[in-house]
C-alpha cells in the first residue's frame, strides 16, 4: 500500500499511547532475539530496542517508504528490513507487532503461524486496532458501495479480518500458547471535529481504496465521505473513541 509517513503520523501522539499498554505484558530479559512485524517509521521499534536491554531487534516492513523514515535508527542491535509478514521465516525470543496485523487476511491461519516464529520459551505481543465497527468506518465502506466509487473499485470493499478477543484466546491456546492475556481497550480521542476523524483514517484505513481509485477520484471520495462525517457529529470537538485489542502469549519451552 502506498504510505504516507507524514499523514499517518499527523496523530502520533495518539496512535503510540497503546505502545505504552502493550510493553509490559513483555517478559523482559537480557539478550532477547526481537522481530517487530510491521515496524512503520522505526519509531516505536526504537522504543522497544532502547527497553530490552542487550537484545538484537530486526523491524520488518513491506513499505519501503516507511523503512526509509527508520533509517536514522539503525544502530548495533537494532536494524530494519523490508519484508512482507506473511512470507516471515525465521524464529524469535520476542515476536512484536504494533497497530499492524489488521492489514493481514485470516487470522484464523495468522495467530498459529506467529506462534511458529517464537523459539521454545519465548513470547508473541501484540496490539491489532479493532475499529471496524466504528461509524468512521462503516461510513468508508458505504462510500466505497455508492457510485462512482463502486464501479471504479470493481465492487471490491475492505472489511477487517479482526476477530473477538474470545476468538484470539482461543487460537492461541490452541497453537499451544500458555500464559495468556488478551484484552481490548478503548482509547477516547479529543479531537477538533468531524474532518478531524477523516484526517485519522486518510492515514490509515483509507490508504487501500485511495491505492485502487484514480487519481481523480480520490478527493470527490474525500469530499463525500466528509459530508457523511459532518452529518453524523455535531459542529466543534468530537470524541474518536478507539477500539484496539491486545494479547500476548508464552511458548512453552523446555523448562516450563
Amino acid at each position: 500500500m502506498p504510505w504516507q509517513p507524514e499523514q499517518y503520523l499527523k496523530f502520533q501522539d495518539e496512535r503510540y499511547l497503546p505502545f505504552e499498554d502493550l510493553f509490559p505484558l513483555i517478559r523482559v530479559r537480557a539478550g532477547l532475539s526481537v522481530v517487530d512485524l510491521g515496524c512503520g517509521n522505526g519509531e516505536l521499534t526504537r522504543r522497544l530496542a532502547d527497553r530490552l536491554p542487550e537484545s538484537t531487534v530486526l523491524g520488518v516492513d513491506s513499505s519501503p517508504t516507511m523503512l526509509g523514515k527508520a533509517q536514522p535508527f539503525v544502530r548495533p542491535g537494532l536494524d530494519f528490513a523490508l519484508r512482507e509478514i506473511a512470507a516471515l521465516r525465521g524464529t524469535w525470543d520476542l515476536v512484536f507487532s504494533h497497530a499492524a496485523l489488521h492489514w493481514l487476511d485470516d487470522h484464523r491461519r495468522l495467530i498459529p503461524r506467529l506462534l511458529a516464529l517464537v523459539r521454545p520459551g519465548g513470547q508473541v505481543a501484540v496490539q491489532v486496532p479493532s475499529n471496524h465497527r466504528h461509524l468512521a468506518h462503516l461510513l468508508i465502506i458505504e462510500t466505497a458501495s455508492e457510485e462512482p466509487f463502486r464501479s471504479a473499485l470493481g465492487g471490491w470493499l475492505r472489511h477487517s479480518p479482526v476477530l473477538e478477543i474470545d476468538q484470539y484466546a482461543e487460537l492461541l491456546h490452541r497453537a499451544g500458547g500458555t500464559d495468556l492475556t488478551v484484552f481490548e481497550k478503548v482509547y477516547p480521542h479529543r479531537l477538533a471535529d468531524a474532518d478531524a476523524i477523516a484526517e485519522w483514517t486518510a492515514g490509515s484505513t483509507l490508504v487501500p481504496y485511495f491505492e485502487r481509485l484514480p487519481q481523480e477520484l480520490h478527493e470527490p471520495f474525500r469530499e463525500r465521505y466528509r459530508g457523511k462525517l459532518r452529518r453524523a457529529y455535531p459542529p466543534g470537538p468530537v470524541l474518536y473513541t478507539f477500539r484496539r485489542i491486545f494479547f500476548a502469549a508464552t511458548v512453552k519451552g523446555p523448562d516450563r
